[in-house]
């Protein structure tokens, strides 16, 4: 999504597939707020929700034009959108590679720009926390919207002592649903493109060293709650892979799909590394019953987000945004606000006009001296 605006005048806002409506309401709202007319650039994959959005604007008495929908495919109507320089100011939720082609056209224009990016987002699970609560919440922040967004729960990072029991739980939870996931629990993926997009990641499985626990193959057969055929569809279950190399793209690189990959730890230390053995630094997720533990390693992890015992929560007055690969810049909050807006200072001179000839003459010259130059 790519959302822009005319600071004062014009803002541009572009938003993605997987939360079309809620992630364009957080970039319209405090655009419009801050005195801005705002263009939306939506997925091309789901527009429709925005351009609703936008008629009951109007409806309600938003003035006709102060936002505007733009559909178009991002490589096109997108890079036209930024490129334009009345465009002050531009908020994207994309991919980091678009993040940087779009970044760098922004920046020619001297416009200023908030992106939230890729994301692989760890969760560490200590000890000492509750097995199945963590594996209950691992699951959610895994599989969601399935696995389509930036702060996915897709690194496992679980200590020693108890992985085989939260290992137990958590594929209990992953595979007791069975076919139910593509049809009451968790839906398709956003495209067939992506599908195959999926399955060609998970078939290297780690370049051969990793290991599929569960899922790996895109769904077929029929559905046993309304015998809907899986292969006319974009349906891929839950997967677990385990023993992938912290070198892999299956470790390195978002897939965005219901995919995650598992790593066991012993020391504190050694979590806090593999949870930050990644180019992104979005969202991640701290298990652990040692309030202590939970603030000594939710400081060391390289996030912007992170959670300790839930996942994906997030009040609207907390900043939102990511580290690293993962973006610039903060929604939500003061810091969206502040961001769509410019500050400006007027200095006014409050003193009398004899005053003001008295002394704010620079250049006064009686006959000896001057006072300046």
């Amino acid at each position: 999504m790519c959302n822009a605006c005319h600071l004062a005048s014009s803002r541009k806002s572009q938003s993605p597939f997987n939360h079309p409506l809620f992630i364009a309401v957080k970039k319209i709202a405090p655009a419009l707020a801050a005195g801005n007319s705002v263009i939306v650039k939506p997925s091309e994959l789901a527009p429709v929700s925005v351009l609703e959005f936008a008629e009951m604007a109007e409806e309600a008495g938003l003035p006709k034009g102060v936002l505007s929908v733009l559909p178009g495919y991002g490589a096109t109507t997108g890079k036209e959108l930024v490129s334009n320089p009345i465009i002050r100011k531009v908020d994207i939720t994309a991919g980091t590679t678009t993040g940087r082609e779009l970044g760098a056209i922004v920046g020619s224009n001297l416009a200023m720009f908030t992106a939230e990016l890729g994301g692989k987002a760890p969760i560490v699970v200590f000890n000492d926390a509750d097995p199945v609560s963590a594996a209950n919440g691992a699951a959610f922040a895994c599989f969601v919207a399935s696995g389509q967004t930036c702060i996915s729960g897709t690194r496992l990072i679980v200590q020693d002592e108890i992985y085989d029991e939260f290992m137990r739980h958590f594929l209990h939870k992953v595979e007791v649903s069975g076919s139910e996931w593509a049809t009451s629990t968790m839906g398709s993926v956003i495209s067939l493109k992506q599908l195959e997009r999926i399955q060609a990641i998970v078939q290297r499985k780690g370049k051969g060293t990793g290991k599929i626990v569960a899922g790996g193959e895109r769904m077929t057969g029929v559905s046993a709650l309304d015998k809907f055929d899986f292969s006319q569809g974009a349906f891929f279950p839950p997967t677990v892979i385990t023993n992938v190399s912290t070198e892999d793209d299956l470790w390195r690189e978002e897939v965005f799909g219901p995919v995650v990959v598992i790593k066991r730890f012993s020391e504190e230390a050694e979590g806090v590394r593999l949870a930050n053995a990644c180019k992104y630094g979005l969202g991640a997720g701290i298990w652990t019953q040692d309030l202590s533990r939970a603030h000594r390693v939710a400081a060391d992890i390289e996030a912007g987000l992170v959670w300790v015992n839930t996942h994906h929560r997030n009040d609207p007055s907390s900043p939102w945004g990511g580290m690293k690969e993962s973006g610039v810049g903060r929604e939500n909050g003061l810091e969206a606000y502040e961001a769509y807006t410019q500050s400006k200072s007027t200095i006014i001179n409050i003193a009398t006009a004899k005053e003001t000839r008295e002394v704010q003459d620079w250049f006064a010259y009686d006959g000896e001296s001057r006072r300046y130059g």
